[in-house]
């Protein structure tokens, strides 16, 4: 069952590139006392991640600022090093969002949006979404029922739910 408004993040550990290589990074660690916008994606460098999801926090980024959110980060489930070039690749990293890989899939399975589509090769991969959370708590969740679909989980949707 996929995690729900009122609910806490699960802690994980998911994984950015460093000065020195990739850095484990507590989600606890990462909400506690803050205000924070993830959305999480199918993978980097696909399409409409890399065309829709991406750019949709970029444009908004602003906004999510002047409502007090601490930081923007992006999940996917693959490793610091695509998501360390998929965040400069799309100007993202320069935007000031953070990219983090859930390697193993951890994260995402904790959160129950896990899904997999063999066909094109997404194997336990994440189901598209956003939320807002104040210190680890869910107050926003925008699901969407298609990983090719990127409305509601959009920036501007978010921005204007929160």
């Amino acid at each position: 069952m996929p995690i729900s408004v009122g609910q806490s993040l699960p802690e994980a550990q998911l994984l950015r590139m460093g000065a020195k290589g990739p850095e484990q990074v507590s989600v606890a660690d990462l909400a506690r006392g803050r205000k924070l916008v993830i959305f999480g994606l199918p993978g980097a460098f696909t399409g409409t991640c890399t065309t829709a999801h991406v750019p949709s926090f970029m444009r908004t980024r602003g906004g999510f600022g002047a409502k007090g959110v601490d930081e923007i980060v992006c999940i996917s489930v693959n490793d610091p090093f695509v998501m360390k070039a998929w965040g400069e690749a799309t100007s993202g990293t320069a935007a000031g969002i953070s990219f983090l890989g859930d390697a193993e899939g951890a994260f995402t399975r904790a959160l129950g949006l896990d899904f997999s589509l063999p066909a094109v090769g997404l194997i336990g991969r994440s189901k598209r979404y956003a939320l807002y959370a104040e210190d680890g708590v869910v107050q926003v969740l925008h699901l969407e029922e298609s990983p090719g679909t990127c409305e509601i989980s959009g920036g501007e949707a978010l921005l204007a739910a929160i």
